[in-house]
């Protein structure tokens, strides 16, 4: 092997196909699961100390669904 010619790198291989959408599946449950819980807590716990703060965690809960629509659908690939 010559100076010029490099073996490809392990470490560089993109992900394949199957590992990127187990990825990207774990990242928008992770992301739909603190929106329930927020809910829940919001409307369930958080409410009877203050509303305000459980229509902020209502609030924040509603802009994590498009947000984790937009991670899973993102395509990592080049």
């Amino acid at each position: 092997m010559t100076k010029r010619e490099r073996a490809v790198r392990v470490t560089r291989v993109p992900p394949g196909l199957s590992e990127s959408q187990r990825t990207r599946k774990r990242r928008y449950l992770a992301l739909m699961g603190v929106c329930l819980l927020l809910i829940v807590l919001a409307w369930n716990v958080v409410r009877l100390y203050s509303t305000t703060a459980a229509v902020v965690m209502s609030l924040v809960a509603a802009v994590i669904p498009p947000v984790a629509a937009i991670v899973a659908n993102r395509n990592d690939g080049g």
